[in-house]
């Protein structure tokens, strides 16, 4: 296949899951209604200041979270290194929701931390001052602990894949390893970093489920509220857009702060540097930065859902959560693989041909990330719709047969709302390994007569192998914990393990959720442990420096 034919197929691939994204925009076109005009003159500035703030809160947290961990795990040796290093992948497998119902129960005022305080003390409500945990606050620092994996992974891959001759060189004039860390690893590291950065601000603008129970007004809830309370899909729409502007502006933003800059080594050996040897206090400290956010984001609130699960699993595990799991599983393999091949067409056609409009189409493409579930569900179910109803009315017309729903309610919409959702997961990752791969080799691989297909398959994918196995395991876990859109487009009486914990929680049965909860937990675990050894072993470590 040609450069230009490899062109035409990446823009419209990237058009085609941009069409959810157009229709918002296009319902949003509709002359504006009173509902709207309330809008603006009562809650819009507090939905856009409170979203705002929930994204840098957000994108600051994961990096003072995920930024020093990676480099302690990929580039330190201290006690528990080799643990840690999949470890804190964990709280990424539970949903940012069950992290708050958990938390909620534990820190409550009748909850257990408060109570005890009040018995050891014996205190009064009047006699202490709590943080509420049912705030706007509270909610950055749940989903800082949910969402932080995303920068430690990436952060880590770009660590490990770093050079050691720059680093020599360094070291060689006398630069340490704090203000080797500041002025040389993290600049290198810099497109995994803003990639990682502007995936957990652009989640944190598509929640819902942690912000609506912690009461904080966003553009999720209030897309929500206007849908369902006051029944008017166009300035729910309408606010849709508005929050897609802000993830446009992020996205150009990103791709400015980066637009005059080379990240690709410049010399051949790219064998890993030894291990910095963390000794004394300074070792304690290192176990101590992976250690605190592991126990606020996993082992706590998976040690509540356990003790649920442990009253109530005898009751809930039979042949239908066996059967919810296959299901889950099945979608999450499947939409993975398709994500991860979609991702890696449009990073390379990028590469191929960078054109305004090559890079404009997958812009778009990967707005669908930061569109609410439910408000990206109906922008695929709006036009499969119209699809099925123009098929149906012409074989009506022409052969007297009614087709019925060809797409509306099938897997395929489902699939396609993942991809459409869970895109730019894949792509910021593909994008940043790229981004490292000198354009020279394309230039020599051509030049021997390789055509772009196969300067893909034997040049770019083999060292493309840590940022693709990031990508998998960020889809997969990401479509396993997926909730409104499988809710609205799933076929008629297919379920879900996350559709069943979040039908179970909204009825405040919560110890009955733990059991479907802590499956999609355990289904995370395997891939992550997997995935964090992958990525260890693409250069074999060296002896650690004392």
């Amino acid at each position: 296949m040609g450069i230009e034919r490899w062109t035409l197929l990446v823009t419209g691939v990237a058009l085609l899951l941009a069409l959810p994204v157009f229709t918002v925009f296009f319902t949003a076109l509709q002359p504006a209604s009173d509902v709207w005009r309330h809008l603006v003159d009562t809650v819009l500035a507090d939905y856009v200041l409170n979203s705002v703030t929930l994204m840098l809160g957000v994108g600051v947290g994961t990096l003072l979270i995920g930024v020093p961990t990676a480099w302690l795990t990929g580039v330190c040796e201290f006690p528990g290194r080799r643990w840690f290093e999949w470890a804190l992948l964990l709280p990424m497998a539970i949903p940012a929701y069950i992290m708050a119902y958990t938390y909620t129960g534990l820190l409550d005022f009748a909850g257990p931390v408060q109570t005890l305080l009040r018995e050891t003390f014996d205190w009064s409500r009047q006699d202490y001052r709590f943080p509420a945990i049912r705030s706007l606050p509270g909610a950055t620092l749940m989903l800082a602990l949910v969402l932080y994996p995303y920068v430690y992974l990436l952060a880590r891959a770009a660590f490990l894949e770093q050079s050691a001759a720059v680093l020599e060189v360094s070291r060689s004039l006398g630069v340490g390893p704090w203000r080797r860390f500041l002025t040389i690893t993290l600049p290198l590291a810099r497109p995994a970093l803003i990639a990682g950065m502007s995936l957990v601000q652009m989640e944190a603008l598509a929640d819902y489920g942690t912000v609506q129970y912690f009461g904080v007004s966003t553009f999720t809830t209030g897309i929500f509220r206007v849908w369902f309370g006051m029944n008017d899909a166009t300035a729910a729409m309408q606010l849709a857009a508005l929050l897609l502007l802000f993830v446009f502006t992020l996205l150009v933003c990103e791709r400015l702060s980066r637009r005059q800059t080379r990240f690709h080594h410049t010399d051949q050996r790219t064998q890993r540097p030894p291990r910095l040897r963390l000794s004394g206090r300074w070792s304690w400290l290192a176990t101590a930065t992976c250690l605190i956010p592991l126990l606020c984001g996993f082992v706590i609130p998976a040690g509540q859902l356990l003790v649920w699960a442990w009253r109530t699993a005898p009751q809930m595990i039979d042949h239908r959560f066996l059967e919810l799991a296959g299901h889950s599983l099945w979608l999450a393999s499947g939409s993975a693989l398709l994500i991860l091949s979609l991702a890696l067409l449009l990073g390379y056609g990028q590469r191929l041909r960078p054109r305004p409009l090559v890079r404009l189409a997958v812009r778009s493409a990967g707005l669908g990330y930061a569109v609410p579930g439910t408000v990206l569900a109906i922008g695929v179910m709006l036009p499969f719709a119209a699809i099925d109803r123009s098929v149906d009315s012409w074989t009506r017309e022409w052969f007297g047969l009614s087709t019925g729903l060809l797409l509306s309610g099938t897997l395929f919409a489902l699939l396609f709302a993942y991809s459409a959702r869970f895109l730019p997961v894949a792509l910021h990752s593909v994008e940043a390994g790229l981004t490292r791969i000198r354009p020279s080799m394309d230039d020599a691989a051509r030049s021997l007569g390789s055509r772009p297909r196969a300067v893909l398959w034997r040049v770019h994918i083999p060292m493309l192998r840590s940022s693709l196995l990031t990508a998998l395991l960020l889809v997969f876990v990401d479509v396993l914990k997926e909730l409104p859109a499988t809710l609205i487009l799933r076929p008629f009486n297919f379920n879900t393990l996350a559709v069943r914990t979040y039908e179970l929680a909204s009825d405040e049965r919560l110890a009955d959720s733990a059991s479907f909860a802590l499956a999609i937990v355990l289904a995370g675990i395997g891939p992550v442990i997997l995935l964090s050894r992958a990525i260890s072993r693409v250069r074999p470590d060296h002896a650690p420096l004392s």
